[in-house]
C-alpha cells in the first residue's frame, strides 16, 4: 500500500516549535496550507540539524558559478514567523529526514518519515505509511533556519563546563573543576 503523503508545495506557513517548558519540550516541524496543517515530532537534535543542513544547502547554492536562484543571503524579516505553533494533532514522531532542492521551483524539498520498527532478522528497511513532504522557496527556508535556531536555542542554559543543559533544580556536572 503506498504510503500517506502530507504535501504542502506551496505551504503558508512552516515552522518548527515546541510544546511544553524547558526541559519537557516536544519538537515539532508543522506545515500548512489553509485550514490543513500537518505537525510531526522531532527531537531538539533533529530541528537543529536541519536548520543547519537548510542553510549549507542555500550557502552552497548562492556561490555556484551559474546562480541565477536570487538566494537571499538572510532571512527577509517579513518572512520571520514569530507566531507559537497552530493547534498540534502528533501525525508521527520523525524518524529519518531528506532534504533536497528543486531547480524546476527553485524550493527547498524536506522530507520527513516516521520512526519504523524493523524486524530483528529484516534485512531491508520497511516502506514507512506516512510521509511529510514540504517544498518552501528560499526566503521561507532562510526564515525557516532563522525560527528553528531561536526555538532550539531557547531552552534550558547550558553548563559552561561540561555543556549539558541546566535544570531547574541545579545541575550536578560530570566535568571535574580541578584535577
Amino acid at each position: 500500500m503506498p504510503p500517506l503523503v502530507h504535501e504542502f508545495d506551496w505551504p503558508d506557513r512552516v515552522v518548527v516549535g515546541t510544546v511544553g517548558r524547558p526541559g519537557a519540550r516536544t519538537f515539532y516541524l508543522q506545515a500548512r496550507t489553509g485550514a490543513r496543517t500537518c505537525s510531526v515530532a522531532m527531537e531538539k537534535q533533529q530541528s537543529a540539524a536541519l536548520a543547519e543542513t537548510i542553510d549549507q544547502l542555500l550557502d552552497q547554492l548562492m556561490v555556484e558559478p551559474d546562480n541565477t536562484f536570487s538566494i537571499p543571503a538572510a532571512a527577509p524579516d517579513e518572512l520571520v514567523d514569530r507566531d507559537p505553533l497552530d493547534p498540534v494533532e502528533e501525525e508521527f514522531r520523525t524518524g529519518t529526514m531528506r532534504l533536497s532542492w528543486d531547480p524546476r521551483t527553485l524550493q527547498v524539498v524536506v522530507e520527513a518519515f516516521p520512526v519504523v520498527d524493523a524486524e530483528p532478522d529484516a534485512r531491508e528497511e520497511p516502506e514507512p505509511d506516512e510521509v511529510l513532504l514540504v517544498r518552501m522557496p528560499v526566503g521561507t527556508a532562510r526564515a525557516f533556519v532563522q525560527r528553528t535556531r531561536a526555538v532550539v536555542a531557547s531552552g534550558r542554559p547550558a553548563c559552561p563546563l561540561c555543556g549539558e543543559p541546566v535544570g531547574e533544580d541545579g545541575h550536578v556536572c560530570a566535568s571535574p573543576l580541578e584535577p
